[in-house]
This record gives structure tokens, sequence and C-alpha cells, in this order.
């Protein structure tokens, strides 16, 4: 029973926020560091669903991790992330400041929230994107809203129409239950002793500063001064430091 509610893997979404271009560009590293990392941990990792800019940013992307330790791993990185650097396209060498979002949801076996039928509406559209001749000529891009609280899933990943409503009713079912999740860590924030803030979507976690090379966590107010090595996928120092910091 243990073994079906311990998270299998996560959905880990990604979504470019305050800065443009460059916040797309931003959430496009921050996905492969995901990727590097997960792949190193002999994890599989999949694409469910991307939104590319003009510029071939990320608007926002998931993607699926299944490995038993990728929850376990990846659960504090949910929040907002921070760059400092100076972009590209900057002529007056100007360092600019833009951010993007993370989010991992659990995927699980057994369900720990209910959903009903009738509280969801579903989309159908063709996959954008490469994939062979066959991918736009059908209808087999899936979008699924649950009316009551708004929150949506998408999946375009997969060849049948079928799959994808499978996908992503599955990361439908780890969104809700992020938000209850959330919704119950607001209720006993005043009694949580760890360091470790509420998995809020819309709080600032950390700033990668390119410049002068340095990652800083704002929950644990540590720095690591390798940050090329640690968006090449080297992340595990984070993560062993916020491991340490949450079983206080």
């Amino acid at each position: 029973k243990e073994e079906e509610e311990k998270p299998y893997g996560v959905i880990l979404e990604v979504r470019a926020g305050a800065g443009g271009e460059e916040a797309a560009l931003f959430a496009e590293e921050l996905a492969e560091m995901y990727t590097k990392y997960a792949v190193q941990r002999g994890w599989n990792v999949s694409v469910v669903a991307e939104s590319r800019t003009s510029q071939g940013g990320y608007k926002e992307a998931s993607f699926e991790i299944i490995g038993k330790e990728a929850h376990h791993a990846l659960r504090y990185e949910t929040g907002v992330h921070r760059v400092q650097r100076i972009p590209v396209t900057e002529k007056m060498g100007r360092v600019h400041t833009s951010t993007a979002s993370v989010a991992v949801l659990p995927l699980r076996r057994k369900p720990t929230v209910e959903i009903l039928p009738a509280d969801i509406a579903i989309e159908f559209s063709r996959s954008g994107g490469a994939g062979g001749q066959n991918v736009n000529k059908v209808e087999t891009a899936v979008r699924l809203v649950h009316t009551p609280t708004g929150i949506e899933a998408r999946s375009q990943s997969e060849r049948s129409q079928q799959k994808n409503r499978e996908k992503a009713m599955s990361i439908l079912v780890a969104k809700l239950e992020l938000l209850h999740e959330e919704e119950e860590a607001k209720k006993h924030a005043a009694t949580r002793r760890t360091q470790i803030g509420t998995g809020d979507r819309s709080e600032k976690i950390r700033t990668y500063n390119i410049p002068q090379s340095r990652i800083t966590d704002h929950r644990l107010k540590e720095s690591w001064h390798n940050v090329e090595d640690i968006m090449g996928g080297a992340l595990d120092p984070v993560i062993i430091a916020l491991a340490d910091v949450s079983v206080l």
C-alpha cells in the first residue's frame, strides 16, 4: 500500500516569468539542467508538452521524469528561479534580471484526490512542432480543464489521442494533489519547523548570478560558486543541502 502512495516519478513544469525572451531562454536552460540531472541519476525523461517562443526559448514546457527517487530529490525545486546576466542582445553590457517558475508534481499509482468526470472539459488539437508527417494531420494533442478550479493539463507527446488523454489525466490529478498539499501546508505553516518554504509556486527560491558564477538558495541562505557545472546537471550539492535541512 505504501508503494502505491509513494510517487513513482514526477511531472516537472517550467514556465517563463518576467523578462520576455530572456526569461524563456532561462526556462529552457532550467529544463535542460533538470533533464541532465535526471539522466545522470538513471531516471527516464520524456517531454509531455512544450510551447516555444519565436527565439526558441520555452514559454512553458512539462516533462515526465520516472524514477523512484525523483520526487524525493526534486520536491524542493518548486518556486520562482531568478537569473541575473547580460543577455546576448544587450549592447551596453547591462545585467538583466529575469525569472522562470518551476513546479514539481508527484505521480502516484493510487491518486489521493478524486475527480468527477462531469468536472472535466476536454479539447483536442493538432500537435505542433517536429515529429514526422502524421503528427499534424490528426487531432492527437489533448487539453483537459478541471472546471471547478480552472486547472489545466495538456499532453502532445504521444501518437494516439487516447494515450495523450491518459497522460493529461495523470498530470491533472498530480496538479490537483499539489494544490491540495499546498492548501494543507498553508494551514500547518505556523507549526512547521522546516526552513523550507510552503512549496508555493510564487515563492522566490533561488538566484543564478551568471557574471559572478554564483547560485544562491534563499531558503538555505547558502551559495555555490560553480554555476556552469550546476546548470550542466551537477545539482547534487544543492539537492543534498535542501534534503539535510528539510529533516530538521
